[in-house]
């Protein structure tokens, strides 16, 4: 069967529908597609021959081409298809004209680019051990949690992930000291050794945490790994950091920094060194960034750009009783560093940023606050909230209550409540990404039919 025979692009009606979320939904904006095609079979027939002196028969000027035939324009419009794990598949379905821009790889790899900055939440990854995968949009967008299933080999252990980011998880392998770099729609896996003196002078694996991020904008075949740990005695101890480029298929010398041993921390901690803090890292701007906790509780930068690291206080407890501390990125753009803390006796969130004066002097300030009990209808002293996970490009955090998982889009305070885990869980790691057929760490181009992505 020769569609191409029977369908043409011209004859191809197809209109876009872009639904509007409900008032209490973050599910994005899903794409409905609603074709009408209209077949034209096309018959055969024997030219007619002209005679000898015959007078041609008055033909029409050609019709115009249509837009959804100009091998230029079709693209441009594909490409501003929302980053929707179901919008290119859909797309494709559209015409055979359609199906053949979507497959081409270097339209995928435009399409990602466009949308860097703007990935689908596609849900978030259990970061206490088991790896369990919580999905968050809805069908057709929506990624079973089977999928994400990753394969470890015999003899790994207990495995915990240290982030998310681009459409890689990064997990540590204690038992074998390595880091494991996984892409989930994929199934590639690219494992790595940890670098020799990162777990001496006092440090071990299940101290050592991590992030993982693509290379330049559109490299979707190079990726960067980063690991950083505390170690020394409590008077001369230091943070350690190392870059790990795949590009270079090597890791770059160690970035030190003396920690302070005192400053402001909770009772909790006063008697413990200054550790780097399994939470997640935030990427903002060229820099990554960390929570200290022991007897100094701070933030830890690295500069990805200058290769430094830097200490930088802050103004209320990371981790005490009661309260709330979650890194995020800075509002109002700037590519600045932020934090959101909230007190359970009263249920406001606060929203800090840097600000910097005149006189180049940096210091904290609350830029917004937000009543989470009036937004979500609270009682009070009935709920204990923990903030467990934060979404980075969708400036989304997931809240865990006695009444359920809430995620909050911190922007629009559009909110959406989830299924509760199996498992109890205290960090999750939002997983965001736009995914194509041929973005695999490995350079390799993944060959599976569009169709079946979703």
């Amino acid at each position: 069967w020769a569609p191409d025979r029977y369908f043409h692009p011209a004859s191809c009606r197809v209109s876009f529908t872009f639904n509007t979320p409900a008032p209490q939904s973050t599910a994005g904006t899903p794409l409905q597609f609603q074709f009408q095609f209209q077949h034209h079979r096309t018959h055969r027939s024997i030219p007619h021959r002209r005679r000898e002196g015959e007078m041609p028969a008055s033909s029409h000027p050609p019709s115009p081409a249509s837009p959804l035939e100009d091998d230029n324009l079709v693209p441009q419009i594909l490409l501003r298809l929302p980053p929707d794990p179901s919008s290119l598949p859909r797309a494709s379905l559209a015409c055979t004209r359609w199906r053949n821009h979507v497959a081409d790889p270097g339209f995928r790899r435009r399409f990602r680019l466009h949308h860097c900055h703007n990935p689908p939440l596609h849900g978030f990854f259990d970061g206490c051990g088991s790896l369990d995968f919580l999905p968050t949009l809805d069908a057709p967008d929506r990624v079973a949690p089977e999928r994400f299933s990753l394969k470890l080999d015999e003899g790994d252990g207990v495995c915990r992930p240290l982030g998310c980011r681009h459409g890689l998880v990064l997990i540590i392998v204690p038992k074998l000291l390595q880091v494991l770099v996984w892409e989930p729609f994929t199934g590639d896996q690219h494992r790595l050794d940890v670098p020799p003196g990162l777990t001496t002078n006092g440090c071990d694996a299940s101290r050592i945490n991590g992030a993982v991020l693509r290379g330049a904008a559109g490299d979707a075949e190079h990726f960067q790994v980063v690991l950083v740990a505390a170690d020394g005695g409590v008077e001369n101890r230091r943070a350690v950091a190392c870059v790990y480029s795949s590009e270079a298929g090597a890791w770059e010398r160690f970035i030190t920094t003396p920690l302070p041993n005192h400053g402001h921390a909770s009772s909790l901690f006063l008697r413990y060194s200054t550790s780097v803090y399994m939470d997640h890292a935030v990427l903002a701007g060229d820099s990554l960034y960390w929570q200290l906790i022991g007897n100094f509780q701070g933030i830890l930068q690295l500069d990805l750009e200058r290769k430094r690291l830097a200490v930088m206080p802050v103004p209320v407890p990371i981790y005490s009783k009661g309260n709330c501390f979650k890194l995020m990125r800075a509002e109002g753009g700037g590519g600045g560093i932020g934090f959101l803390f909230m007190s359970n006796s009263d249920y406001i969130a606060q929203l800090w940023r840097r600000k910097t004066d005149a006189n180049g002097v940096a210091s904290w300030v609350i830029g917004r606050s937000i009543e989470l009990d009036k937004l979500l209808s609270l009682r009070s002293g009935m709920e204990n909230i923990r903030i467990v996970g934060f979404a980075e490009d969708n400036n989304v955090v997931l809240m865990d209550m006695l009444s359920g998982f809430f995620m909050i889009q911190l922007d629009s305070l559009q909110f959406k409540k989830l299924a509760r885990p199996k498992a109890a869980v205290s960090c999750c790691h939002a997983f965001e990404s736009v995914y194509a057929a041929e973005t695999s760490i490995g350079g390799r181009h993944d060959g599976a039919d569009l169709l079946h992505n979703t």
